[in-house]
């Protein structure tokens, strides 16, 4: 597997160049908005998202300013997306910091969030980068639908792996397919090229996501012991969806009635984990989260090789076989 800096090493320049970029484009004249933008920036991931857009650009020549403008664009709402999201999910941790909302209540993070969104869209805009602007806004809305969907069916515990894969490819896949397109727009690339692009990055977004699917069972090497906790928030995932149409229909009710009504309950949900395992549902979703991966590269190797398409490449595997 290689290891993020091989992964980086194309755009190592560009990335730095987009440091001060990103912090420029969060600064605030209001003293408490700048200085949760820069508790905000402290804090801030693996980058994974600049990363897809810079090297979606660099795929196709150098890196210009327009691409700085999609990474930036889509950090910003990415960012906004994530506070407002501690907020519906009542969550006072992210990436092992306090989140805003536990530092600086509902309210305040409600108003930074649509802060960061706002400051995304007039990035576009004053730049008069419109075509970013419609890639970006088309995936905030699938964002927000997906979202949506997950909240209506998950009330019944009762939906299809079909039903699962719109709401992820429209939840998390939309955002990853929007970098991988901003990028190839960014280049200056054809909308067939585009195309073929947003579809890459929609199949590694969903195979990011069933990956995230199964640290919830502490499956693969170094992943360590199950937490449970998507069954405790009572989130249907594909390996219990899986099992959910495997079992019994006495198992199915029992296993029904431990995620909705009894999820605070270690021993039954450690037997509800055990039963996915005995069902196969950790087998089929790694199957499933490989074929997408093999698909995204697929995808890949429709455009000629250079070093930005073998760090894409690379990107991929490190999606797929992350530990944490």
């Amino acid at each position: 597997m290689p290891t993020i800096e091989q992964v980086q090493a194309p755009i190592a320049e560009e990335l730095q160049a987009f440091e001060p970029r990103f912090r420029e484009a969060m600064r605030s004249r209001a003293a408490l908005l700048d200085r949760i933008m820069h508790y905000i920036v402290k804090r801030k991931g693996k980058q994974m998202r600049p990363m897809f857009t810079l090297l979606s650009a660099r795929l196709f020549g150098p890196v210009s300013e327009s691409a700085f403008t999609a990474a930036s664009l889509i950090e910003l709402l990415h960012t906004a997306t994530l506070v407002h999201d501690d907020v519906v999910d009542d969550s006072n941790m992210r990436r092992g910091f306090f989140s805003i909302n536990a530092l600086w209540k509902n309210k305040i993070a409600v108003l930074v969030g649509d802060y960061l969104l706002s400051r995304g869209l007039l990035l576009a805009v004053d730049k008069g980068e419109f075509e970013l602007l419609r890639i970006v806004s088309r995936a905030v809305r699938e964002m927000s639908e997906g979202e949506l969907l997950q909240l209506e069916k998950t009330r019944g515990l009762n939906f299809s792996e079909e039903v699962y894969f719109d709401i992820i490819r429209q939840k998390t896949a939309s955002l990853i397919a929007a970098c991988c397109a901003s990028g190839a727009s960014a280049a200056g690339q054809s909308g067939e090229v585009i195309e073929r692009m947003r579809l890459f990055g929609e199949q590694v977004g969903i195979a990011f996501q069933i990956k995230d699917d199964l640290f919830d069972y502490g499956s693969g090497e170094g992943i360590g012991k199950p937490s449970g906790l998507d069954i405790k928030e009572k989130k249907l995932t594909l390996p219990l969806i899986h099992a959910l149409q495997k079992v019994e229909k006495s198992d199915r009710r029992w296993m029904v009635d431990v995620v909705k009504n009894r999820s605070d309950n270690g021993k039954d949900v450690a037997r509800v984990i055990d039963m996915v395992v005995k069902a196969g549902g950790i087998r089929h979703a790694q199957e499933r989260m490989l074929a997408y991966r093999d698909k995204a590269i697929d995808l890949l190797h429709g455009f000629p090789r250079n070093d930005a398409r073998d760090a894409l490449e690379g990107l991929v595997q490190l999606t797929v076989e992350r530990t944490k």
